[in-house]
């Protein structure tokens, strides 16, 4: 496995300090967040998700505990907008130019904006999809923001 992807790429570009692990990822697995917890032996809470949804229609980008589920008016609030739904896999993969089981927030074909869940950055240090199946970025969740130009924001039910 390569861990050099557009993820790790654009981290190294912006500067950003971040280490890589890798996992043994199970293409059966119901929620591939939880199983690469599972896998690396930490806390779910710890692992995020990168979801990709729309609000009012245009694509936006979720980064939320694996052991959580985004609510949709809370997402659409934070975006200013009236509505959202989660994006279907293959649009998220041709907007993204990953897989799914592997969907970065760094490094997609074409940015779009982002938002954190706030409990996460209270961690010292999180995981999250390094752009490819079976690896994961670890960093400070203060880095994931900044390098994303993202927002916290209260997002989950």
């Amino acid at each position: 496995m390569s861990k050099t992807t557009p993820a790790t790429l654009a981290l190294t570009k912006a500067g950003i300090p971040f280490t890589t692990a890798t996992y043994d990822y199970d293409p059966d697995a119901d929620r591939v967040g939880l199983q690469a917890a599972e896998a690396m032996g930490v806390s779910p809470a710890i692992v995020l998700k990168t979801l990709m949804a729309e609000v009012d229609g245009k694509p936006v980008c979720v980064v939320v505990p694996s052991d959580e589920e985004v609510n949709m008016k809370k997402l659409a609030a934070a975006f200013g907008g009236k509505s959202a739904h989660m994006m279907k896999p293959a649009d998220a993969e041709r907007l993204t130019g990953y897989k799914v089981g592997g969907i970065s927030p760094f490094g997609q074909k074409k940015p779009v904006p982002t938002a954190i869940e706030e409990l996460a950055t209270l961690e010292d240090k999180i995981f999250l999809n390094g752009g490819q199946r079976g690896l994961q970025i670890r960093m400070k969740p203060d880095d994931l923001v900044a390098a994303l130009g993202g927002k916290a924001a209260d997002l989950i039910r």
